[in-house]
């Protein structure tokens, strides 16, 4: 089944009416025809109908769909995509062991290796993602998981995953790659060698801003295990926001065709601005990971960011200057949002940390929608022309 003709069929086999739509599982218990039943799927990892907890048909419909596409042989769905990355790190480590987290990711991933693992006698190095050997370098006999992110948030930096994948295994560590930014139709991480991928599905999955979402692929063996400690600390996906994603990888495959061309168009268009000093877009052939990009993904996504010349200042005025693109946090929605990462990430980042981040004070993180291209271009030139030079 082509991966887009899996994004409408890839959970027929689940559906429990014949209602056209999938039903809504609101309910958060089951009833159960016996005792044996009961202790048969008591511990039986995402069982559907018992407790939502342990799982839900909602669930189980999105997972197979997520499954299939990223493919892996089972998926876990849960309240965020720091639910996920933060489950998955807490299932695989414990107290003497270490972790490699590359140094351009995520905040709230940044945050979970700074401050809360090492609570737990769980000691994190970070290290330049662009760099081989630094992971080389970085692996110890105590490393139990490296976590990964490419493209990078916000940079857009590039890992080599066969690479990374390849020394990581060697040394007895699990590799999880977090595929937000590039989604299963532009990147497939569990084929280029990692163990697991995760994503925050309130970004392009959903693709409309109005779920929290995550999700966990890979082995059946592995998600079971993850599994066992999900249903501990209880970061359960709601069954509502499970049909609501349902419904948006519906039309993935569409819309990301037009992320990725607005996505490229707005780099090119920026890449010549006077009041621009870096673009960090894959899909450039300028860019300095675009030939492993080019190797290790069918499109470039989405998502991009830029340095203006300005600094803060120019940043801000930037932002308000825009049209159509939104001033909100978040990503992967069918209309532009823009965010300003300095602004943003300083109350959760010391100064730093930033830095170590290369988040630059003139930095612009830019999600480009489904608008028209010219329409999308025309506005962020517009709003550059407005917001001064230095």
């Amino acid at each position: 089944m082509n991966i887009t003709t899996s994004l409408i069929h890839g959970d027929d086999h689940l559906h429990w009416d014949a209602a056209v739509t999938p039903s809504i599982a609101q309910g958060s218990n089951w009833e159960l025809p016996s005792t044996e039943v009961l202790a048969q799927v008591a511990t039986e990892p995402l069982y559907p109908y018992m407790y939502n907890r342990k799982g839900n048909p909602n669930h189980e419909q999105v997972a197979a769909i997520l499954a299939q596409l990223e493919g892996g042989e089972r998926a876990l769905m849960t309240a965020s995509g720091m639910s996920a990355v933060s489950t998955l790190a807490l299932a695989l480590v414990q107290a003497g062991d270490h972790v490699v987290v590359q140094r351009s990711i995520y905040a709230g991933v940044s945050n979970l290796c700074h401050n809360v693992l090492p609570r737990l006698g769980v000691e994190c190095t970070f290290v330049d993602q662009t760099s081989t050997e630094s992971f080389e370098t970085a692996i110890r006999e105590n490393t139990r998981l490296v976590l990964l992110e490419t493209p990078s948030n916000p940079l857009l930096e590039i890992t080599d995953l066969p690479a990374v994948a390849e020394i990581a295994h060697a040394a007895g560590a699990y590799v999880a790659t977090d595929n937000t930014f590039a989604t299963p139709l532009n990147q497939q991480p569990l084929a280029l060698g990692s163990d697991l991928s995760w994503h925050s599905c309130t970004k392009y999955l959903g693709g409309h801003s109005d779920l929290l979402a995550g999700a966990v692929i890979g082995s059946q063996e592995l998600i079971d295990r993850i599994w066992h400690t999900h249903e501990v600390l209880g970061g359960v996906l709601a069954p509502f926001n499970a049909w609501l994603l349902l419904r948006g990888l519906r039309t993935l495959s569409v819309r990301m065709a037009r992320h990725n061309a607005n996505g490229l168009a707005l780099a090119r268009a920026l890449a010549t601005h006077p009041a621009v000093s870096a673009v960090n877009y894959p899909g450039l052939e300028t860019h300095p990971g675009h030939k492993i990009a080019a190797h290790q993904m069918n499109g470039f996504g989405g998502m991009l960011s830029f340095t203006l010349a300005g600094g803060f200042e120019a940043a801000s005025a930037f932002v308000t200057g825009l049209k159509y693109a939104k001033h909100a946090s978040s990503l992967g929605h069918v209309g532009s949002l823009v965010i300003h990462p300095a602004a943003m990430w300083g109350a959760a980042m010391t100064p730093q940390e930033l830095r170590d981040a290369g988040v630059d004070p003139g930095l612009i993180r830019f999600s480009a929608g489904i608008e028209d291209e010219e329409d999308l271009v025309e506005d962020v030139l517009h709003a550059l022309e407005t917001s001064g030079r230095p």
